[in-house]
């Protein structure tokens, strides 16, 4: 969702006063709403791999009346093209995908070798296929102070003094995209040495994983893994200095809020799905296995994460 920010604004600029509604689902509202590209959002009622031909036809029927001129298609699937074509939209543009001819009345075939990023490929749909890809607008979420100073109150943030660490340990992909937490606590413990505050970032499955570093680093660390919303993250992520992340949404958030981003990638590839930050850090190790794009490491020994050293990464925290 963060990405397909960088669509959004290219829309923009293409032309300036369109209007962009985006149909997604509900957890990704509290990104949408600080995107001062989109008019409003559409609930995805549906979710994730669920077919349901009659609610997606339904939808589709029940946004009839809204007259869009276009629709643009993000995800590949068959399905999700059912949607605006029962919507009656007049131009349906996306990538060829699972044989969508029909469904789409302006497909793409997707050349993988030019558009090597996922974000290009977002924002190449904004224009004619024989259109030379302009440089790709950098995704930025909206701070709302008031919202912030909310959730400082709730969170009882009293200290805005020191420098502030974010650590976004999770990886709802899999093991093989988490730096280890042994590695995560000697950052985190090192910092909390030098006066920084550090603050720990996750879902409810990544609570074990934030708790054990925070354990590790002697327990200094403000855990806020599974007890706040994703517009709460975001509020307090933007009080972070520098924010080191594996491969994942927190990260494409930490780049998309203008903080310093260290990114550490493993099994996935830091060409295909980088944080979109000119100033952005990314770390892989580039070995002969990587990337391998398993969920868990199938030598079992996930060296492109382990051999990837707290020193290394605490020299580039030191360095914002």
């Amino acid at each position: 969702m963060v990405m397909a920010q960088s669509l959004f604004m290219a829309l923009k600029q293409r032309h300036k006063n369109c209007c962009i509604d985006v149909l997604a689902p509900e957890w990704s509202l509290a990104l949408i709403e600080r995107m001062p590209e989109v008019r409003k959002a559409i609930v995805m009622p549906l979710g994730h791999g669920q077919f349901d031909f009659k609610g997606r036809k339904a939808l589709g029927k029940s946004l009839i009346g809204e007259g869009y001129d276009e629709s643009i298609v993000l995800p590949n699937s068959w399905k999700s093209a059912l949607t605006p074509y029962f919507a009656n939209v007049k131009k349906r543009t996306g990538y060829l995908g699972e044989m969508r001819w029909g469904l789409l009345n302006n497909s793409r075939k997707l050349d993988k070798l030019f558009l090597t990023k996922t974000v290009q490929r977002f924002v190449a749909l904004a224009f004619e296929p024989s259109h030379q890809l302009p440089n790709i607008p950098q995704p930025r979420l909206l701070i709302d102070p008031t919202s912030v100073a909310e959730v400082a109150v709730k969170f009882a943030i009293a200290d805005h003094s020191s420098k502030v660490l974010g650590l976004c340990p999770g990886a709802e992909y899999g093991p093989a995209k988490r730096w280890p937490e042994e590695h995560y606590a000697a950052v985190a413990k090192n910092a909390l040495a030098k006066g920084w505050q550090v603050y720990l970032f996750g879902s409810a499955k990544d609570i074990p994983v934030s708790a054990k570093i925070n354990e590790l680093a002697g327990g200094g660390c403000e855990d806020f893994a599974g007890k706040t919303s994703l517009t709460e993250a975001l509020d307090l992520m933007s009080l972070c200095d520098v924010v080191v992340s594996n491969d994942s949404g927190l990260m494409h958030v930490a780049a998309a809020l203008n903080i310093k981003t260290i990114a550490l990638y493993g099994s996935s590839d830091p060409n295909f799905t980088p944080p979109l930050h000119p100033d952005a850090e990314l770390i892989s190790l580039n070995l002969e296995c990587s990337p391998c794009f398993e969920r868990e490491c199938p030598l079992h020994h996930l060296d492109c994460l382990r051999g990837i050293t707290p020193e290394r990464v605490e020299s580039l925290i030191d360095a914002a």
